[in-house]
């Protein structure tokens, strides 16, 4: 029998809607600049180079209602709603979630100048609060994706405006990594990133899906 120097942390996972079941999560690969909107009002050219993948740890994931810190070493956190497509047996898609990619803007940008990678900026503890999972087929491609503040709107698309789709998304990934079951792949965000303050209330939805919601704490 294996034993450890200390307890291994346990898996995350997340809650599947209308079951008692958990989907155990093995990482998180994430989408960038995949909405033209988003990729312009970031400084990019969205027709060079494509969209392309970034990564966060499994336990940035918040689930089941949490509410995540606002988080050190930053003042400007922001907000970016996106579809998360859940791979299950096989590399099918076992289900589709709403995520929120939470970045620390500040952090993005000084690596982005520096040539250096995005983990500061993107991969923190508590960097990606996700809703329930909803099993079986994409919700329409026409589907609004849409995020607001306080009650206030501030990100609204449709699926459809996405570069990649998710079966692009799909092809692509499997290109470069051997997906498998328990991964996550955050699909990319539409316009509209903004900041967020310890306080502010966030809901976030994509039409047939689970919503997510939380407050920043302090």
């Amino acid at each position: 029998m294996t034993q450890w120097l200390f307890p291994p942390a346990p898996t995350p996972s997340l809650p599947i809607l209308g079951e008692m079941r958990r989907f155990p999560v093995r990482r998180i690969l994430c989408v960038g600049q995949n909405y033209a909107a988003h990729a312009r009002e970031m400084g990019a050219d969205p027709s060079k180079p494509a969209p392309f993948f970034f990564a966060k740890p499994a336990d940035a994931l918040v689930v089941d209602g949490a509410d995540p810190t606002y988080p050190s070493a930053t003042a400007n956190l922001h907000h970016e709603v996106e579809l998360v497509v859940a791979v299950g047996e096989g590399g099918a898609v076992a289900g589709w979630a709403v995520g929120v990619d939470l970045t620390r803007r500040d952090l993005q940008a000084e690596a982005k100048a520096k040539g250096h990678p995005w983990e500061a900026g993107k991969a923190f503890d508590q960097s990606a609060p996700c809703g329930a999972l909803t099993l079986g087929a994409l919700p329409d491609a026409k589907a609004k994706i849409e995020l607001t503040v306080n009650g206030e709107m501030r990100q609204s698309g449709r699926l459809s405006d996405m570069i990649w789709d998710p079966a692009g998304i799909l092809a692509k990934a499997n290109t470069l990594w051997n997906l498998q079951p328990g991964d996550l792949i955050f699909t990319g965000t539409p316009e509209g990133v903004g900041p967020l303050v310890p306080g502010d209330r966030v809901e976030a939805s994509i039409g047939g899906l689970a919503p997510l919601a939380f407050t920043v704490r302090a």
